[in-house]
Protein backbone atom coordinates (compact mmCIF):
# COMPACT_ATOMS: atom_id res chain seq x y z
CA UNK A 1 0.00 0.00 0.00
CA UNK A 2 1.64 3.08 -0.84
CA UNK A 3 1.18 5.99 1.25
CA UNK A 4 3.24 9.75 0.17
CA UNK A 5 3.77 12.26 2.29
CA UNK A 6 4.56 15.80 2.66
CA UNK A 7 5.33 18.45 4.94
CA UNK A 8 1.34 18.96 5.93
CA UNK A 9 -0.29 16.17 4.50
CA UNK A 10 -0.31 12.42 4.25
CA UNK A 11 -1.75 10.91 0.72
CA UNK A 12 -3.06 7.40 0.93
CA UNK A 13 -5.59 4.70 -0.48
CA UNK A 14 -9.05 5.69 0.18
CA UNK A 15 -10.39 3.79 3.35
CA UNK A 16 -14.27 2.72 4.16
CA UNK A 17 -13.90 4.88 7.55
CA UNK A 18 -13.35 7.79 5.15
CA UNK A 19 -17.14 8.42 4.79
CA UNK A 20 -18.30 10.85 6.75
CA UNK A 21 -15.08 12.98 6.29
CA UNK A 22 -15.90 12.48 2.23
CA UNK A 23 -19.28 13.42 2.96
CA UNK A 24 -18.75 16.62 4.65
CA UNK A 25 -16.04 17.94 2.66
CA UNK A 26 -16.93 16.82 -0.88
CA UNK A 27 -21.16 18.14 -0.53
CA UNK A 28 -19.95 21.86 -1.60
CA UNK A 29 -21.51 23.49 -4.47
CA UNK A 30 -18.40 25.43 -5.32
CA UNK A 31 -16.37 22.17 -5.32
CA UNK A 32 -18.77 20.72 -8.00
CA UNK A 33 -18.85 23.61 -10.38
CA UNK A 34 -15.26 23.24 -10.83
CA UNK A 35 -15.43 19.74 -11.51
CA UNK A 36 -16.50 17.30 -14.17
CA UNK A 37 -20.08 16.23 -14.18
CA UNK A 38 -19.36 12.43 -12.63
CA UNK A 39 -18.52 14.34 -9.47
CA UNK A 40 -22.33 15.05 -8.34
CA UNK A 41 -24.20 17.90 -6.17
CA UNK A 42 -25.15 17.37 -3.62
CA UNK A 43 -22.72 14.49 -2.76
CA UNK A 44 -24.73 12.02 -0.54
CA UNK A 45 -23.97 8.53 1.54
CA UNK A 46 -23.88 6.72 -1.57
CA UNK A 47 -21.78 8.69 -3.59
CA UNK A 48 -19.10 8.43 -0.54
CA UNK A 49 -18.99 4.87 -0.36
CA UNK A 50 -19.29 4.68 -4.58
CA UNK A 51 -16.26 6.44 -4.86
CA UNK A 52 -14.28 5.00 -2.05
CA UNK A 53 -15.50 1.02 -3.38
CA UNK A 54 -13.93 2.25 -6.84
CA UNK A 55 -11.19 4.34 -5.80
CA UNK A 56 -10.25 1.12 -3.36
CA UNK A 57 -10.24 -1.49 -6.11
CA UNK A 58 -7.97 -0.25 -8.27
CA UNK A 59 -4.97 -2.71 -9.38
CA UNK A 60 -1.26 -1.56 -7.85
CA UNK A 61 0.07 1.13 -8.54
CA UNK A 62 -3.17 2.62 -7.37
CA UNK A 63 -3.79 6.05 -8.78
CA UNK A 64 -6.40 7.65 -6.19
CA UNK A 65 -5.53 8.78 -2.91
CA UNK A 66 -7.24 10.67 -0.03
CA UNK A 67 -6.09 13.90 0.42
CA UNK A 68 -5.58 13.62 4.32
CA UNK A 69 -4.46 16.18 7.66
CA UNK A 70 -3.78 13.99 10.22
CA UNK A 71 -5.86 11.20 9.51
CA UNK A 72 -8.72 13.23 8.06
CA UNK A 73 -9.65 12.66 4.71
CA UNK A 74 -10.16 16.19 3.46
CA UNK A 75 -9.94 15.91 -0.22
CA UNK A 76 -8.93 13.63 -3.23
CA UNK A 77 -6.28 13.71 -5.45
CA UNK A 78 -6.10 10.88 -8.84
CA UNK A 79 -4.23 10.39 -12.03
CA UNK A 80 -5.77 8.97 -15.24
CA UNK A 81 -3.79 7.73 -18.06
CA UNK A 82 -3.97 7.92 -21.44
CA UNK A 83 -3.72 5.26 -23.56
CA UNK A 84 -3.19 3.99 -27.29
CA UNK A 85 -0.56 6.14 -28.54
CA UNK A 86 -0.89 8.81 -25.64
CA UNK A 87 -0.24 5.79 -22.77
CA UNK A 88 2.60 7.68 -21.23
CA UNK A 89 0.32 10.72 -20.69
CA UNK A 90 -1.65 10.77 -17.14
CA UNK A 91 -4.29 13.79 -16.48
CA UNK A 92 -4.06 14.82 -13.52
CA UNK A 93 -7.49 15.64 -10.68
CA UNK A 94 -8.12 16.92 -7.94
CA UNK A 95 -10.17 18.69 -5.34
CA UNK A 96 -10.03 19.93 -1.54
CA UNK A 97 -12.66 20.73 1.07
CA UNK A 98 -13.44 24.29 1.17
CA UNK A 99 -12.41 25.00 4.72
CA UNK A 100 -8.89 23.76 3.80
CA UNK A 101 -8.59 26.48 1.10
CA UNK A 102 -5.47 28.70 1.19
CA UNK A 103 -3.00 26.76 2.82
CA UNK A 104 -1.02 25.67 0.23
CA UNK A 105 -2.69 22.04 1.03
CA UNK A 106 -3.29 21.50 -2.88
CA UNK A 107 -0.30 22.61 -4.26
CA UNK A 108 1.67 19.86 -1.80
CA UNK A 109 -0.73 17.49 -3.33
CA UNK A 110 0.05 18.32 -6.78
CA UNK A 111 3.77 18.20 -6.60
CA UNK A 112 3.75 14.99 -4.57
CA UNK A 113 0.94 13.08 -7.25
CA UNK A 114 3.22 14.54 -10.04
CA UNK A 115 6.20 12.81 -8.93
CA UNK A 116 4.25 9.52 -7.87
CA UNK A 117 3.15 9.62 -11.90
CA UNK A 118 6.44 10.17 -13.21
CA UNK A 119 8.34 7.51 -10.58
CA UNK A 120 5.53 4.98 -10.19
CA UNK A 121 3.14 4.93 -12.94
CA UNK A 122 5.79 5.49 -15.36
CA UNK A 123 4.23 8.74 -17.01
CA UNK A 124 6.55 11.34 -19.00
CA UNK A 125 3.58 14.31 -19.24
CA UNK A 126 0.86 14.53 -16.67
CA UNK A 127 -1.56 17.36 -17.39
CA UNK A 128 -4.52 19.00 -16.15
CA UNK A 129 -7.38 20.98 -17.87
CA UNK A 130 -8.76 23.92 -15.48
CA UNK A 131 -11.95 25.43 -16.41
CA UNK A 132 -11.47 29.36 -17.06
CA UNK A 133 -13.33 30.24 -14.47
CA UNK A 134 -11.15 28.60 -11.72
CA UNK A 135 -8.41 30.72 -11.69
CA UNK A 136 -7.33 29.36 -7.50
CA UNK A 137 -6.70 25.81 -9.47
CA UNK A 138 -4.59 27.66 -12.47
CA UNK A 139 -2.47 28.63 -9.69
CA UNK A 140 -1.82 25.68 -8.41
CA UNK A 141 -0.63 24.20 -11.05
CA UNK A 142 1.91 26.93 -11.32
CA UNK A 143 3.23 27.20 -8.30
CA UNK A 144 3.78 23.13 -8.61
CA UNK A 145 5.65 23.43 -11.82
CA UNK A 146 3.07 22.89 -14.20
CA UNK A 147 2.95 25.38 -17.62
CA UNK A 148 0.32 27.16 -19.64
CA UNK A 149 0.17 25.22 -23.15
CA UNK A 150 -3.42 26.57 -24.40
CA UNK A 151 -7.11 27.12 -24.07
CA UNK A 152 -9.20 24.96 -25.20
CA UNK A 153 -12.07 27.21 -26.27
CA UNK A 154 -15.97 26.53 -25.77
CA UNK A 155 -14.56 23.30 -24.27
CA UNK A 156 -17.02 22.09 -21.53
CA UNK A 157 -20.46 23.05 -21.05
CA UNK A 158 -21.28 22.85 -16.95
CA UNK A 159 -24.23 23.60 -15.16
CA UNK A 160 -25.73 25.35 -18.65
CA UNK A 161 -22.64 27.45 -18.78
CA UNK A 162 -20.14 26.88 -21.84
CA UNK A 163 -16.91 27.59 -21.25
CA UNK A 164 -13.36 27.21 -21.74
CA UNK A 165 -10.42 24.73 -20.17
CA UNK A 166 -7.30 26.31 -19.84
CA UNK A 167 -4.17 23.11 -20.14
CA UNK A 168 -1.41 23.10 -18.09
CA UNK A 169 1.12 20.48 -18.19
CA UNK A 170 4.72 18.88 -16.98
CA UNK A 171 7.04 16.63 -18.77
CA UNK A 172 9.68 14.54 -16.28
CA UNK A 173 12.50 16.48 -18.16
CA UNK A 174 11.10 20.11 -17.06
CA UNK A 175 11.59 18.58 -12.99
CA UNK A 176 15.26 17.87 -13.52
Amino acid sequence: MTVLTTHSLTLRPWRASDVDALIVHADDRRIAQNLRDRFPHPYGRADAESWIEFASSRPSPNPYFAICVGDEAIGSIGIDAFDDVHRRTGELGYWLGAAHWGRGYATEAVVAMTSYGFDQLGLARMQAGVFAWNPASTRVLAKAGYQFEGTLRSHVVKDGRLGDVLLYAVIRADLT
